[in-house]
């Protein structure tokens, strides 16, 4: 059975300030199973974004309930390419999360990153 979003969702922002890392939650997307979107401000107007990894990232001998890629494909990119991005993920599905962190060094703190 797979976490409900909002229940993931407040745990890494929990998990972000416990880690001494400013932690929002931009956008609130469907409570079930809205997707999620990772923006890390590097606060030096660039940023990373990951999203859900794709399902071929997905096996039986590694079993989780998120994983999550790069979403651009150069990282940091600059902050206004990445607010486009999540722009366009907002036009195609209405009902995803968005959290944002502020992070000088790119600490994104997800279990499980897919390249």
């Amino acid at each position: 059975m797979r976490l409900k979003s909002q229940v993931w969702v407040l745990a890494y922002v929990r998990r972000c300030h416990v880690e001494g890392v400013f932690a929002v939650i931009r956008r609130r997307g469907a409570d079930e199973a809205g997707a999620i979107f990772i923006k890390v401000n590097r606060l030096d107007d660039t940023a990373d974004v990951y999203g859900p990894a794709p399902q071929s990232a997905f096996d039986d001998e590694y079993p989780l309930d998120r994983a999550f890629s790069p979403a651009m494909k150069t990282m940091p990119a600059s902050d206004a390419e990445a607010e486009a991005y999540l722009a366009r993920q907002i036009r195609f599905d209405p009902d995803l999360w968005i959290i944002e962190t502020e992070d000088r060094a790119g600490r994104h703190f997800l279990d499980r990153v897919v390249r």
